[in-house]
């Protein structure tokens, strides 16, 4: 039997290795990482929040899972068109409208191969809000489980693929079939997509209708000018 003293002596040492046992243990686990949410201007979220237009609702956009350079903002840029001018550069994804001071307002777009056909310089000769749709045949040819049951075409809305607006280029009274327009498909900004033309999130191409009047010149840059004129 072990005698009572020599129990009693050896309890604080057991209990000191209980508490040094559980601080080992305690240290073997690390606290977990921090996730910090991503600081997003207010005046961004602002921007981009729903908006009702007209009876359709504009759903918001989330401004923290955008691409910051997509934005719609205001950058320097040189040309030697005057203000007002719309220029479309379809490799570098951007449209800037010309302004005073060599600046211009800057949207982030996505652009198909149809986007890509036409270069050179057209006049916006129709404006449309919330437009209707129709594919095209060659639209229909290539996806006819897709575009086939709307071979007669989708009234505006915000299931339209059109979006909420539209501007349409033509060239000598002659429509070009080249269309600035907006999507609902939001995450196609700064992308190549599958078909149209040039696309803007909703509440760019509102922007956009508003600030450009019927007959305003548009410019769609080819490849070797690309990215020229935003310093």
């Amino acid at each position: 039997m072990i005698p009572a003293r020599a129990t009693a002596s050896r309890r604080p040492l057991a209990a000191l290795l209980l508490v040094m046992g559980l601080t080992a243990c305690a240290q073997t686990v690390p606290e977990p990482p921090k996730i910090e949410t991503p600081t997003v201007d207010p005046s961004v979220v602002s921007m981009y929040a729903p908006i009702q237009d007209g009876d359709e609702t504009v759903p918001g956009v989330d401004a923290a899972k955008m691409d910051p350079k997509n934005v719609r903002q205001v950058v320097d840029y040189t040309t030697g068109y005057p203000p007002g001018t719309i220029v479309v550069d379809p490799y570098a994804r951007f449209l800037y409208l010309v302004m005073e001071n060599g600046k211009a307002m800057r949207y982030g777009v996505g652009v198909a191969k149809a986007g890509m056909e036409f270069v050179g310089e057209a006049d916006i000769s129709r404006k449309a809000q919330w437009p209707g749709w129709v594919p095209t045949q060659n639209m229909i040819k290539r996806e006819p489980d897709r575009y086939g049951p709307l071979a007669a075409g989708l009234e505006g809305g915000i299931k339209n693929p059109l979006g909420a607006r539209a501007l349409y280029l033509y060239q000598g009274g002659k429509d070009t079939l080249y269309r600035i327009h907006g999507t609902n498909e939001p995450w196609t900004i700064g992308k190549s997509v599958s078909s149209g033309c040039i696309r803007l999130l909703n509440h760019d191409i509102i922007d956009l209708h508003r600030r450009v009047p019927k007959g305003s010149k548009v410019v769609v840059l080819g490849p070797e000018e690309s990215g020229k004129g935003e310093v």
